[in-house]
């Protein structure tokens, strides 16, 4: 039987990558995005491009209903903030929590009875790893990535008696992605003037990083994750998300 794994975030970077690694590797594919582009990923029977909005329960009601038998599901949709977090107001910080927290949340308890039911399945969330060591001026984004880690440990010690796997994969620092220009309307004003020296010293930072991560090594850690054994909870993808989760602490 060929397997079916439904991911989110599809359009663009991990979440492209990562659809069409499962492809090549035979399985049926349900590739979400909130508007839906077939010409980004191969064509035929096994891949499927399907509308999603993890913020919204009629949108997830909605993909279930369609998607079927699902055997994998990767959190993946997720959106970027970098800013001061004294100037972000409330309402970023719950639109953040919306898609990057109670998003995969919602998309968990929504395929969790068909996979408890068969007693077989798989949950991937996507994290970052900025839950490995502190970074200045990610403060929101970061807590919401953290709090998918303590759900993801929590849940998978809650699955383990109907053998549902739950696992997380941390992404290190990928400049190739679109973190930054999907975030940039959202991220408007999130830099005071008395913050603007430190935020160039960061953004300087970033260019000195010689290691980084590619949507490949999302994709290959997903993979991973969905196919390998034993109780591995947490796979860094990335160089250097590897050397931020070995490092001492």
């Amino acid at each position: 039987m060929t397997h079916t794994v439904l991911i989110t975030g599809c359009s663009s970077g991990y979440g492209l990558e990562t659809a069409g690694h499962f492809h090549a590797k035979g399985w049926n594919v349900i590739a979400t995005m909130r508007s839906p582009r077939a010409d980004l990923l191969p064509t035929g029977e096994r891949m499927r491009v399907l509308p999603l909005d993890v913020t919204r329960a009629d949108s997830i009601a909605a993909v279930l209903a369609q998607a079927g038998r699902i055997d994998v599901l990767v959190n993946n949709a997720g959106i970027g903030l970098f800013g001061a977090f004294e100037a972000t107001p409330m309402a970023t910080v719950r639109e953040v929590f919306e898609t990057n927290t109670f998003g995969p949340m919602a998309m968990a308890q929504a395929v969790l009875p068909q996979m408890c039911a068969r007693r077989a399945g798989t949950i991937v969330n996507v994290t970052s790893s900025a839950t490995l060591a502190p970074m200045p001026l990610v403060a929101v984004y970061t807590a919401s990535k953290t709090a998918i880690e303590g759900f993801t440990a929590s849940l998978a010690f809650e699955l383990e008696a109907f053998n549902v796997r739950v696992k997380l994969v941390q992404p290190g620092y990928a400049p190739s992605t679109r973190f930054t220009s999907n975030g940039s309307e959202r991220m408007q004003g999130l830099i005071p003037e008395a913050y603007a020296p430190y935020a160039h010293s960061v953004f300087a930072s970033f260019a000195q990083i010689g290691a980084v991560t590619t949507e490949a090594d999302v994709a290959q850690a997903v993979w991973q994750a969905t196919t390998g054994a034993g109780a591995q909870l947490r796979f860094p993808a990335g160089e250097d998300a590897v050397a931020l989760a070995q490092a001492p602490r």
